[in-house]
C-alpha cells in the first residue's frame, strides 16, 4: 500500500507534530475495513425476490420450464402446481447463487455498498484499533489515531476524552477534508501527511511538548 517514500513523508510529518505536542499521533492505513458479507447475501436474496416474478410477468412461461417434471396426468391443473412451483424454487435459488457470486465480487460490490455501512465499518474498526493502541500508552499520556480506509474511502480520526475535550470535533471534520483532498490529488501518503499537520497544530496549542519520549514508531501501521 506504501512504499518506501510515503513512508518517509508520513514520519516526517508525525515527527514534526509530536515534536510540538505532548500527546502521540499513530497512523494506521488498511486496504478495507470489512469485507461486508452481508452485502452479497442481501443483494442475492433481493434478486431471487424480484428477478424471478419479473421474468414471468414479460413472459417466462414455467410451464415449458416444468414439462421435463411431469407426467401425462399433469395436463390437469391441480397437478401441474407442483412441478411450477418446484421449478419456480429452482429458478430463485439459482438466481440466488448467482448473485450472491457476481455480488461478492469487490469490484462489483463495493460500488453497491451503502455508504453509512462503509462510515460505521470505519468507524467500528479505528475504534477497536485505538483501544487495543492504548493499552500500550503509559499512564497520563494521550493518543490521536488517524486511521484511513483506502477501498472505503474514509478516515476516521479518534483521540482520547481530554483531548476532545480541548480540540472539539470541528478539527477532526477539518483535518478528514483536508486529508482526503489531498489523496485525491496527491495520494495516500500526502492526505495522511495532511492529517497529522492539522492534527498536530492543534495538539501543539492545547497540549505542548512536555520533553516525553515518543512511544509509537512515526510511520504508519499497514494492516
Amino acid at each position: 500500500m506504501l512504499n518506501q517514500a510515503d513512508q518517509a513523508l508520513i514520519a516526517a510529518a508525525t515527527a514534526k507534530a509530536e515534536a510540538a505536542t505532548s500527546a502521540e499521533i499513530a497512523c494506521v492505513v488498511t486496504e478495507e475495513a470489512s469485507i461486508y458479507r452481508e452485502v452479497p447475501l442481501a443483494i442475492g436474496a433481493g434478486a431471487a425476490l424480484l428477478l424471478p416474478p419479473l421474468a414471468v410477468a414479460l413472459g417466462l412461461e414455467l410451464d415449458a420450464l416444468a414439462a421435463p417434471f411431469m407426467g401425462w396426468s399433469a395436463a390437469h391443473g391441480p397437478a401441474i402446481a407442483g412441478p411450477v412451483l418446484t421449478v419456480y424454487a429452482i429458478v430463485q435459488v439459482a438466481v440466488f447463487a448467482a448473485a450472491t457470486a457476481i455480488a461478492a465480487i469487490p469490484a462489483v460490490r463495493r460500488p453497491l455498498t451503502p455508504r453509512g455501512l462503509k462510515e460505521g465499518r470505519v468507524r467500528q474498526a479505528a475504534s477497536q484499533h485505538f483501544a487495543g493502541e492504548r493499552l500500550h500508552l503509559p499512564q497520563g499520556h494521550f493518543l490521536v489515531l488517524i486511521y484511513a480506509s483506502l477501498k472505503d474511502r474514509q478516515m476516521e480520526i479518534i483521540a482520547d476524552g481530554p483531548i476532545h475535550e480541548k480540540v472539539g470535533q470541528a478539527v477532526w471534520d477539518d483535518a478528514v477534508a483536508q486529508a482526503l483532498a489531498a489523496i485525491k490529488t496527491s495520494g495516500t501518503a500526502a492526505g495522511l501527511a495532511r492529517a497529522v499537520e492539522v492534527c498536530g497544530a492543534a495538539l501543539a496549542a492545547h497540549f505542548p511538548d512536555d520533553g516525553g519520549r515518543n512511544v509509537f514508531p512515526n510511520k504508519a501501521l499497514e494492516l
